[in-house]
């Protein structure tokens, strides 16, 4: 029996590709298509409990993931490409990933946030740490560094709106893309640390052992996200 290594050398390894579940998955349904990479129908069933779906590629399957496992099963080696926000690759900086494609899709932003009367506080004027509920520890601290904000992180994976309303934080950072949740909590945005959107990941190793499996699929989803999301015609 061949090594993994030996069968990804000569191609005959199952190439994984990890996706996202939730909003990210739908938006990338064109896409997938496009390349021809789409999982089973399955894979958009709530009552499915399967991770592992074929594709309409043979020696293709897609592992179904939470967003923020995406780049773990990619840098780990479990799957050799993998699709998830921006947001998540800058959260992780993992080494062991690289992410040769803007895919264009699930564009949203990670944006600092607060009340109205938290915000007229300005960020460096607080005598203690600034606390900072957020599920984006690292993007955070990075912010705040650089600007030489001292802060307390307050982490929450969900509600994250409900911090400044309890005064268990005097500000968010989260992912905004219509910025009607804020405006429901009555919260305002007061920067925003960075634009996201969906990126193609590739695991480092497996791009030098499978160049001649891997670079037709990157070449594939680069042509279909510019097909797809073409950039607007310069002034």
């Amino acid at each position: 029996m061949p090594s993994a290594r030996k069968a990804q050398q000569d191609g005959s390894a199952r190439l994984r590709l990890a996706l996202p579940k939730g909003r990210l998955a739908k938006d990338l349904e064109p896409l997938l298509k496009r390349v021809g990479l789409a999982p089973e129908a399955a894979f958009d069933d709530e009552r499915e409990r399967r991770l592992i779906y074929q594709t309409a590629q043979d020696g293709v399957e897609v592992l179904q993931a939470k967003p923020f496992d995406v780049a773990t099963l990619v840098a780990v080696g479990g799957a050799q490409l993998g699709i998830c926000g921006a947001d998540v690759l800058y959260e992780f900086d993992y080494s062991e990933v690289y992410a040769p494609v803007d895919l264009r899709s699930g564009v949203c932003r990670l944006s600092l946030a607060g009340l109205p009367q938290q915000l007229a506080t300005p960020l460096d004027s607080y005598p203690r740490p600034l606390r900072i509920a957020t599920k984006y520890p690292g993007c955070t601290r990075r912010y705040c560094a650089v600007r030489g904000i001292e802060v307390e992180i307050i982490p929450l994976n969900g509600s994250i709106e409900l911090a400044p309303h309890l005064d268990v934080a005097d500000r968010i950072v989260d992912l905004v893309s219509t910025g009607e949740t804020l405006r429901a909590n009555q919260l305002e945005e007061e920067a925003v640390l960075f634009h996201s959107s969906a990126r193609l990941l590739v695991n480092r190793t497996a791009s030098k052992l499978m160049p001649k499996r891997l670079r037709p699929l990157v070449e594939a989803f680069e042509a279909a996200s510019a097909a797809l999301y073409p950039l607007p015609e310069p002034d």
